[in-house]
């Protein structure tokens, strides 16, 4: 597919644009031609891949847990039974070792935030050519399909656990208590405008770097696999090197994916734990 384009520069920007529907300037609505027609959109403008990826998804997810449920039987469990319980028994292995408090809310919580990041991650193994070239011989010019690697979905899902945070702060401590905890710590209470600064630049990091921590590790491997799928349009030994490359790139990457979905997991986790816990 690369090969269709006058350049490498061109190729590499029409992968890594998303389907964005909004307003163009003439008033009229419609999908932007470009990057540049999709930043002029604003802040009302979808990324229409983004969204069906991420939500399709999701329902993914839940139905093939809730097909592993209804089927489940006693004794020792085979095929998808056997996965979804292994990865309930993980999730809420990992809830106990990290969440001291009592919330039934939590586990389930996880378990939903490490398989749908998951999930998201995974399609980053599709070679980066096959679903575009599809859309495209069906008149659909863009396609970004690894929603984890558009900023706008990472930090649509941290802020979601952000306000989590604030709101088991609120709950668990009162009003008082939480703005109590960000005015007079670390230092004495005389000095709150210090504490308060301190406090509130840590607490609105906590959302940017959950969301940029992914998006950046997932944007740098969709990256990679779109460089290696360069070296496919310049002969036969430098497609036969960059299929080499791809399959060590793609073999390692489940490391990555596996990994950014457990990282982003155990500190949703540990960010609700300490919105549960007392500072004295």
């Amino acid at each position: 597919m690369a090969s269709e384009y006058h350049s490498s520069g061109e190729y590499i920007k029409h992968h890594l644009q998303n389907l964005t529907y909004g307003q163009h300037a003439d008033g009229t609505w419609g999908i932007a031609s470009g990057a540049e027609e999709a930043a002029a959109m604003g802040f009302w403008a979808i990324n229409v891949d983004s969204m069906l990826f991420s939500i399709g998804l999701g329902v993914l997810f839940l139905f093939l847990f809730r097909m592993a449920a209804k089927k489940a039987t006693t004794g020792v469990p085979a095929g998808l039974q056997n996965f979804v319980e292994w990865v309930i028994e993980f999730i809420d292995s990992t809830v106990r070792g990290s969440f001291s408090h009592r919330n039934a809310m939590v586990a389930p919580l996880a378990l939903t935030v490490f398989m749908w990041v998951f999930l998201m991650n995974m399609m980053d193994l599709i070679p980066v050519d096959w679903l575009p070239y599809a859309a495209s011989m069906a008149g659909v010019p863009y396609l970004k399909v690894v929603p984890s690697t558009d900023p706008n979905v990472t930090f649509g899902m941290s802020l979601s656990i952000f306000f989590l945070v604030l709101y088991y702060s609120v709950k668990m401590k009162g009003a008082g208590g939480f703005f109590s905890e960000l005015a007079f710590q670390p230092f004495p209470k005389f000095l709150f405008p210090v504490n308060l600064l301190l406090e509130g630049v840590g607490l609105i990091a906590k959302p940017i770097s959950l969301a940029l921590r992914l998006f950046g590790n997932m944007y740098a491997g969709e990256m990679i696999f779109i460089l290696i799928a360069l070296m496919y349009g310049g002969g036969w030994i430098l497609a036969a090197f960059g299929g080499v490359l791809q399959w060590a790139w793609a073999v390692f990457h489940i490391l990555i994916i596996t990994l950014q979905a457990f990282i982003f997991m155990t500190l949703t986790i540990v960010y609700l734990d300490m919105a549960h816990a007392e500072h004295h």
